[in-house]
């Protein structure tokens, strides 16, 4: 089945390898719901949490910044349960607030269950609405991702929203180039170096977690200070409501 995604048209090279990452991941059956246009759940979702939080510098972080899908909800849960605070942003960040704060004691405390709260349904319930200027600084960082290699290239279903929250976090100070970057996969997500080259405005992956264990990636490649305001579609500003002005918020930082 020939799918390139629905923001498929921004780089070819990425639209077939997404197609081909989400088209083998039915075809091997280890797809849970769904895939394309989307980060595409799997079996072993949670294994790959596991191995995660084995990660250097996951048992000492107190803040755990992470996507909103299906795939990283064991993520979210185990950190929430390790009595980290999560900051998980507002899927496709269609609201006029970007994220929500999760503190797992304010939620103990309501009676929420940890198990509600870890979905994006959940979390935009329970959760504290979050502007980016009021967020402390993350000490864990995990995004999704469709492909991966070991060198620590990605990308995801192609709308750029983890590329944007990365280079305005670290434009404002809430991470830096030491902060680790991770994602959860399925082994079947890992692709060789060359087909994944890593691009100047790419944030490269610290680790990687499959259902197999966890990657070290080493990687060397020099992170992005801040946002590539030039990379950004007109598309995302068009449907990302606040986005124009924090644009003009951040350059009047600078």
């Amino acid at each position: 089945m020939a799918d390139d995604g629905r923001w498929a048209g921004r780089n070819a090279d990425k639209d077939r390898l997404r197609s081909a990452i989400w088209n083998r991941l039915v075809e091997t059956g280890v797809n849970v719901g769904p895939v394309h246009s989307r980060i595409p759940n799997f079996a072993g979702a949670d294994l790959a949490a596991l191995h995660l939080s084995r990660a250097p510098g996951w048992a000492t972080a107190r803040i755990v910044k992470c996507n909103p899908d299906p795939p990283q909800i064991p993520v979210r849960l185990r950190a929430l349960y390790d009595g980290k605070t999560v900051y998980a942003p507002v899927p496709e960040l269609t609201a006029g607030f970007p994220y929500i704060k999760l503190d797992p004691a304010d939620l103990a405390e309501r009676g929420v269950d940890f198990e509600l709260a870890a979905t994006s349904q959940g979390y935009l319930i329970y959760g504290e609405p979050l502007e980016f200027e009021a967020m402390e600084r993350i000490d864990f960082a995990v995004v999704g991702s469709v492909a991966v290699s070991r060198a620590g290239g990605r990308t995801g279903k192609g709308a750029g929203f983890a590329d944007l929250e990365t280079g305005i976090f670290r434009e404002l100070g809430i991470l830096d180039e030491t902060t680790p970057l991770a994602t959860t996969v399925h082994s079947l997500q890992l692709v060789d170096d060359a087909v994944l080259p890593m691009q100047a405005h790419d944030s490269a992956l610290h680790y990687v977690a499959t259902e197999m264990g966890l990657i070290a990636t080493n990687t060397t490649h020099p992170q992005p200070k801040g946002v590539d305001w030039a990379m950004v579609q007109p598309d995302q500003f068009r449907d990302i409501p606040f986005l124009t002005a924090l644009r003009a918020r951040m350059e009047a930082r600078s």
